[in-house]
């Protein structure tokens, strides 16, 4: 009986050992216990970069164990090929996202917040116009609409229908998002009953969108919308960018991105005018280094487009110094280091579907809009600042102003090459623009006034200034 007593005593002690380990176990801290919402922005035009922050954003509520997503809507859209990977995002995401219009929600924007769990719109907001349009604002061709229909109509659909029961007690299916509404944003010809007349596109102000099924509530702020989707006891975390991001963003604007391109180009232009290598060379280093290494972090330039630049930089000094005249090398290298500079500013993305095409095609030339008028306006200072630098007082600190005079024991040695101008001479090398003529036998550094010369083209003395003969050819 005593053994019977003293096995359910220890029973007993281990039962209740395991019940208090077991609440141990579920003791939580208080923030675990919060519901976790997670927020970020979507208030710029749509683009490679706002995909981008997109994708770091559910990264980062991700590793954060976010219970919800909250996208502050603001834009008026942008490129239909991001907005299609970020929708694709939210419609593929464990996690529910929901979407506050804070404003508007035009057009791309109209495709990311339908593909929502949830579309909640401040006072005032609008939701819709996403019809496909160019640069300028002009419709593009059916077969754009034609997908741009079948998408919207697909990201309605994929939120499925609710179980109605009328008040007659049947029961119906209703799409929880009307997927004819959402086509109605792109098609003008549709018509759906007390919604859209024939010839317009939906746009729906925030109180519309309530009364079709496009908004679940209206309310002001974050709190509010919080408080009507009954999420409380919660803590809020909210993108943030780093001061790295913040200064990539800065260097990969259009026209940092010139400045950049300026630097390079003048940086090599000045280096080829002086002998060895100096301070032209490290400037254009660097800014090559800033050009590119922002767009590979950004994702945007590829290792193979930095190598065609490199190449084509290659090519143009091997034809500047080794191969005689300006042919296949040079002008493949000039071809190979602006595609480089071109395509490291574009995203890849946007050749991977046919229906973008014009859009590949619009920011490519963008893209080399902004190299060529950068290498053209870099060339036109170069030359400016080439003839300037030697008498500005600007640029003292770089040019030897010091005066040698004869009281301190210096003695002036009149110059012979000051007495060739107007001679005759014959190039002994290729002037781009510097190089050597040879002038009654014997051999000079002199500089083309005025474009290339080849070797073997007769040359004639012009001017001598700064130590320097200038020659130009004898037509």
């Amino acid at each position: 009986m005593k053994n019977i007593k003293a096995l359910l005593i220890v029973i007993a002690i281990i039962l209740h050992s395991s019940i208090l380990i077991a609440q141990n176990d579920t003791i939580q801290t208080p923030d675990s216990t919060k519901t976790k919402v997670f927020i970020f922005d979507i208030n710029k035009d749509i683009d490679p970069g706002m995909w981008r922050k997109t994708m770091k954003s559910f990264d980062e509520a991700k590793k954060a164990n976010a219970d919800y997503i909250i996208i502050n809507v603001n834009t008026y859209g942008g490129m239909v090929n991001m907005a299609d990977s970020i929708r694709t995002k939210i419609l593929n995401s464990p996690v529910p996202v929901y979407v506050y219009i804070v404003n508007n929600a035009a057009s791309a924007g109209a495709l990311i917040s339908i593909a929502a769990d949830r579309i909640y719109m401040k006072t005032g907001a609008k939701i819709g116009s996403a019809s496909v349009v160019d640069q300028t604002g002009k419709i593009m061709p059916e077969k754009y609409q034609s997908y741009m229909r079948s998408t919207m109509r697909a990201t309605a659909e994929a939120h499925g229908k609710d179980t109605i029961i009328t008040e007659s007690g049947d029961t119906i299916l209703k799409w929880r998002r009307d997927p004819k509404i959402a086509e109605a944003m792109v098609d003008p010809r549709m018509y759906i009953e007390n919604v859209i007349d024939t010839g317009k596109i939906v746009a729906f102000t925030a109180n519309e969108a309530l009364e079709n099924g496009y908004c679940e509530a209206i309310v002001e702020d974050i709190k509010e919308l919080l408080v009507h989707a009954k999420i409380d006891n919660y803590v809020i975390s909210k993108y943030e960018p780093t001061k790295l991001e913040n200064m990539i963003g800065f260097l990969v604007s259009p026209a940092v991105q010139g400045i950049l391109i300026m630097l390079i180009a003048g940086g090599i232009y000045f280096e080829l005018q002086s002998p060895g290598i100096g301070f032209p060379l490290g400037a254009a280093i660097l800014a090559a280094i800033l050009y590119f290494a922002p767009l590979y972090l950004e994702g945007l330039a590829e290792n193979w487009e930095m190598v065609i630049f490199v190449i084509g930089l290659i090519l143009i000094i091997l034809e500047i110094f080794v191969i005689p005249g300006f042919g296949i090398a040079g002008i493949g290298g000039l071809i190979l280091a602006i595609t480089g500079l071109v395509l490291s500013m574009v995203d890849n993305i946007i050749f991977e579907f046919e229906f973008h095409a014009t859009e590949a095609i619009v920011t490519v030339l963008k893209s080399l809009l902004i190299v060529s008028v950068s290498l053209f306006l870099s060339f036109i200072l170069s030359l400016y600042l080439s003839k300037k630098m030697l008498t500005s007082q600007a640029f003292s600190w770089i040019v030897l102003n010091s005066t040698q005079k004869k009281e301190d024991g210096f003695v002036g040695v009149e110059s012979k090459q000051k007495e060739l101008i107007g001679s005759i001479g014959i190039a002994a090398t290729d002037l781009r623009p510097s190089g050597k003529v040879e002038i009654d036998e014997e051999i000079y550094d002199a500089m083309s006034e005025i474009g290339y010369v080849n070797k073997g083209q007769e040359v004639k003395v012009i001017d001598y200034r700064s130590g320097q003969i200038y020659v130009m050819k004898v037509d």
